[in-house]
């Protein structure tokens, strides 16, 4: 069975950088998520099999998605964080081999979430 393990959150100051790691136990597509408390869940970036990305419009310019085949892993790096950037981040994995997407429903299996916290 697929698993996903997701580490790299904590809390951070305004204008600084974390990197999300999620490791797969497999070669995916996989897609990053975020959910702020009382907001709907929002798809940050992903990424294909062959390495295409999609990034939302509010992570553009500073937020990089890459992966590491040989580790199975997909990093978000994240800079230039904003306190609205706060949220509960997760990864998810699609058996997909075309473009990625950022939307929950093409996504079958989902990692726990790791909480990021941007604050002064």
């Amino acid at each position: 069975q697929l698993q996903l393990a997701e580490s790299g959150g904590g809390l951070v100051q305004p204008g600084g950088s974390l990197r999300l790691s999620c490791t797969a136990s497999g070669f995916y597509a996989i897609g990053w998520f975020r959910q702020a408390p009382g907001q709907e869940r929002e798809g940050v970036s992903c990424i294909s099999v062959s390495g295409r990305t999609n990034y939302a419009d509010s992570v553009k310019g500073r937020f990089t998605i890459s992966r590491d085949n040989a580790r199975n892993t997909v990093y978000l790096q994240m800079n230039s964080l904003k306190p609205e950037d706060t949220a509960v981040y997760y990864c998810a994995a699609s058996g997909w081999h075309g473009d990625c997407s950022r939307r929950e429903t093409s996504y079958t299996n989902w990692g726990q979430g790791t909480q990021v916290t941007v604050s002064s």
